[in-house]
C-alpha cells in the first residue's frame, strides 16, 4: 500500500508540472523523504498525505480512494494531464 501511495504522490507532482525541491518546499518535507517515499522505500506519513491533500485538494478523492467526482472537482491526474493538453492545442470547450 505504501508503494502504491508513493507512486501517487509523484503522480500528483508530476501532472501539476513540479520538481521535487518545489514540492517539498510546498508541502514542507525534507527532499530525500519525498524521494524514499516515490520509490516505495518507506510509506508516506499521515502529516505528509494530510498536506498533499491540503496543497492539492483536486486530488484528495483519488488519493485515498481511486475515485474521482469531476462534478465535485475531485480529479485524477490523468485528468489534468489531459486538461492541460487540450488547452495546448486549443481545442479547450470551457
Amino acid at each position: 500500500m505504501s508503494s502504491e501511495l508513493g507512486k501517487k504522490v509523484r503522480e500528483i507532482r508530476e501532472a501539476e508540472g513540479m520538481g521535487r525541491q518545489a514540492f517539498c518546499d510546498l508541502i514542507d518535507v525534507p527532499k530525500q523523504t519525498l524521494i524514499n517515499i516515490e520509490m516505495g522505500r518507506s510509506g508516506p506519513s499521515g502529516k505528509l498525505l494530510a498536506e498533499v491533500s491540503k496543497a492539492f485538494t483536486k486530488y484528495t478523492l483519488w488519493l485515498m480512494t481511486d475515485q474521482t467526482d469531476e462534478a465535485c472537482g475531485q480529479i485524477s491526474p490523468d485528468i489534468e494531464r489531459a486538461r492541460r493538453e487540450l488547452k495546448q492545442t486549443g481545442t479547450d470547450t470551457n
